[in-house]
């Protein structure tokens, strides 16, 4: 890995945000890294306040969306709820129709098949609509591409309110409104908003015609926040305050169908990293393995009973999930070895009998041993679908872009990406990728990067600067996770792999100005052992965290890195 550390502000600055709101140097830093440089920011910072959030009208298209859904309601249309399978999707179709639910009896949800439908607005939904007599479709998170479908759902009498978050081509659909603060001609002063986020702006702002007030709206948030920390979106501006806001719904009064999730992960007090490891992945299951509809039924079932059984059968799609993701990962693996294709600037790998509910997960597991951007494709009726991800820094959406003579269909963002194309393009396009990526790629990408904010001592590491550390939160892009360097510490002989394989690094370290010690751990780490056992002085990377162990809590480093001088 290289380091490489935060911008440091000027020395001033920090001074002075450190006495106006009487903290130390490390955490102004902390808060100046993160766009926070006044009191009045840091207020708004640490206490995120939903009448910060932007007026929803700001959008474009907004008082389309919401003239045509209110028409819709006033003359009881059927109201079609549809969305993409994954958490982002999901979590949307269950937002808007709870909210419409309370306004609308007429109404329904309609999440396309992975297999069948693939990815985004599908004619297939479109004829089910018209042979279910519904006039209005409500697409989130996905439509922004669909010109043709438009057309086609046009010329059948039916209307579409699109809301997506994805970035626009050159035409924009001809729907009744399509709201994406990623459209060029749109002005709302966020454009970082996931799917989920694009529908609660719907949902409030034809919450005005009813005069209802933003705390109307906080029984919605569980599911804002699941989908702001699944669909990696910066954690900043408006993300922050209905993040925020949304784990403490999560954590006091969530749903039925998210209580039911949560018993299933076993976690207590979630943060947005419990949200995104322990409940964002049983969402993505449904979809995954069986259906997206299922999740949906989930998060808007009323009924506990009828939730807990729901959340059982994903649970058992979690599991499969899970021994799918590393049974075609070592293939993956193995192709790549077999092919001879370690030392490339990518990594396009194909079988027809993977299955397309994983191939995402599988790219980025790939990633983490091929540090490149990385495609994975499998079998999807007479066509080959993929995953792309990338790396950080890299724009792999402008790469696909420069292979489109290839490409069938593709969309997404810069670090993710899914596309479908001929079996007969597939060399000619894996060649083109490659060529693309070597050319535009630069040689610092090409290794991982760990950035880390500020370099600490061990004196610093106290509880209370621990229980600062803890209100930065929550955290994601935009806000990671403070990662701090300390220099010229050793193992006090301590030290040794743990864990089932040994493959984790279990230390306890040493300042030797201060003869301060603490504990910590190294996930992936125990390769290092060797070189610290010696008692050699090294440098190390980590994040402060708690342990609790018996009923005792204390503070450890979750190392991240490490190196020996």
């Amino acid at each position: 890995m290289r380091w490489t550390q935060k911008k440091i502000t000027d020395t001033n600055i920090v001074t002075k945000l450190s006495n106006d709101l009487g903290v130390d140097k490390t955490i102004a830093t902390l808060l100046i890294q993160r766009g926070v440089s006044s009191f009045e920011q840091a207020k708004s910072f640490f206490r995120p306040d939903l009448r910060e959030l932007h007026d929803p009208f700001l959008m474009k298209d907004m008082d389309l969306a919401v003239a045509r859904i209110m028409k819709a309601i006033e003359n009881e249309e059927h109201i079609l709820v549809y969305g993409d399978y994954d958490v982002d999707g999901t979590t949307s179709v269950s937002l808007v129709y709870s909210y419409l639910k309370t306004l609308h009896h007429n109404l329904s949800t309609y999440i396309p098949d992975r297999y069948a439908e693939g990815y985004g607005i599908s004619f297939q939904s479109i004829d089910y609509a018209k042979d279910n007599e519904i006039t209005l479709i409500i697409a989130l998170d996905c439509g922004i591409k669909a010109i043709d479908k438009v057309v086609y759902a046009s010329e059948r009498g039916i209307d579409y309110v699109i809301c997506d978050h994805h970035r626009p081509g050159d035409e924009i659909p001809a729907a009744v409104a399509v709201l994406d603060p990623k459209r060029l001609d749109c002005a709302y002063p966020y454009d970082e908003l996931c799917g989920c986020g694009v529908g609660f702006k719907l949902i409030q702002a034809i919450g005005t015609k009813y005069n209802h007030q933003i705390d109307h709206f906080l029984p919605y948030l569980d599911l804002v926040a699941t989908a702001i920390g699944a669909d990696i979106v910066p954690v900043t501006g408006e993300n922050r305050v209905l993040a925020y806001h949304g784990l403490k719904v999560i954590n006091s009064n969530p749903r039925i169908g998210m209580k039911a999730l949560i018993s299933q992960s076993k976690k207590e007090n979630l943060t947005i990293t419990d949200v995104v490891f322990g409940i964002a992945p049983r969402i993505n299951a449904a979809g995954r393995i069986k259906s997206g509809n299922d999740a949906v039924q989930l998060l808007i079932e009323q009924d506990a009973a009828k939730a807990q059984k729901f959340a059982e059968a994903i649970e058992i799609n979690n599991v499969d999930r899970k021994e799918l993701d590393k049974s075609i990962t070592l293939e993956a693996l193995a192709q790549i070895i077999e092919n001879e294709e370690q030392e490339g600037y990518t990594t396009v790998v194909y079988d027809e009998n993977w299955h397309k509910g994983v191939i995402g997960i599988v790219a980025s597991r790939l990633i983490e041993t091929y540090y490149r951007p990385t495609l994975v494709f499998t079998k999807s009726g007479d066509k080959l679908a993929a995953s792309a991800r990338s790396v950080t820094g890299f724009d792999v959406y402008d790469a696909l872009e420069q292979c489109s003579e290839f490409i069938e269909q593709f969309g997404g963002h810069k670090y993710a990406a899914g596309l479908t194309l001929s079996l007969e393009q597939y060399p000619k396009f894996k060649a083109k990728f490659e060529e693309v990526v070597k050319a535009t790629i630069p040689a610092e990408l090409r290794v991982p990067e760990l950035k880390y904010d500020v370099q600490i001592t061990f004196a610093e590491i106290t509880p209370k600067f621990n229980r600062i550390l803890k209100q930065l939160a929550p955290f994601g892009p935009g806000n990671m996770t403070p990662t701090f360097v300390a220099e010229n510490v050793r193992d006090t002989g301590w030290g040794k792999p743990v864990g089932g394989d040994k493959s984790h690094l279990k230390v306890n370290l040493e300042d030797p100005e201060t003869s301060i010690t603490i504990s910590g751990i190294g996930f992936g780490l125990a390769a290092k052992f060797s070189e610290i056992k010696k008692g050699n002085t090294f440098d190390v990377a980590f994040t402060v965290d708690e342990n609790t162990w018996q009923g005792n809590t204390s503070l450890q480093l979750m190392l991240k890195d490490l190196k020996v001088h």
